[in-house]
């Protein structure tokens, strides 16, 4: 069976790739498609420079930053508030934004109650 070819809203990649900004804004969502109206903020601006010169360990704060299609296929670092987390951009990740993929809170793991977390524990003694 032959692997399915990625379509975003009826546009294949390569058709995507050719596309200017004006056009890919006109099939994301509106919020998206105001912040890319708006313009780019210097941040932005300059992680676009960075990819465009072939730049390679890219890092960046510019979290709310919308993927485009010239993003696709690239790795960035995105900073989560602590480190900087590495995002591989593939087709599913058009229109979100970066800080989309790169999360600030750790998924809770809960564990065994310490001592003094229950009643019954509350009266033991710690050696």
């Amino acid at each position: 069976m032959a692997k399915k070819e990625f379509t975003f809203k009826g546009k294949t990649a390569d058709q995507l790739r050719k596309m200017d900004l004006n056009e890919f804004s006109k099939l994301i969502p509106a919020n998206e498609r105001r912040h890319i109206k708006r313009g780019f903020t210097i941040l932005e601006k300059k992680l676009l420079k960075d990819l465009k010169s072939g730049k390679s360990n890219i890092e960046t704060h510019a979290r709310e930053m919308i993927i485009i299609p010239e993003m696709m296929g690239t790795t960035i670092k995105v900073y989560n508030g602590k480190e900087f987390l590495q995002v591989f951009i593939n087709e599913e990740m058009l229109g979100h934004r970066l800080g989309e993929f790169s999360l600030t809170r750790k998924p809770v793991k809960h564990g065994a109650a310490g001592i003094g977390a229950t009643k019954s524990s509350a009266s033991q003694s710690v050696h």
